[in-house]
């Protein structure tokens, strides 16, 4: 098992990397990702806005889809894990 002791492992589907973008450009590049995905899939998005940190988890858990998990990664860094649940499809 990889990871730290207690942490849940995931196996990441996609992975977007939004460092440098701030809201609303980490939502909907989330969201968009997300459409292209298959239904049960994992999405890690990456961001190192603070503000994105708490809002694209949020704006994604309003369009239906399912927070897994929000973490630090750094300093500076956070990592979202979603799961599409097809929310888009609907």
């Amino acid at each position: 098992m990889n990871g730290k002791a207690g942490e849940e492992v995931f196996t990441i589907d996609r992975e977007l990397n939004l460092k440098g973008k701030i809201c609303p450009y980490t939502f909907i590049e989330s969201m968009l990702t997300l459409e292209e995905m298959e239904p049960g899939e994992l999405l890690r998005v990456v961001v190192d806005y603070p503000p994105a940190v708490c809002d694209v988890p949020k704006s994604l858990k309003n369009e239906g889809y399912e927070i897994l998990q929000v973490s630090q990664i750094n300093g500076t860094d956070w990592a979202i894990i979603v799961r599409n649940t097809g929310a888009d499809k609907i």
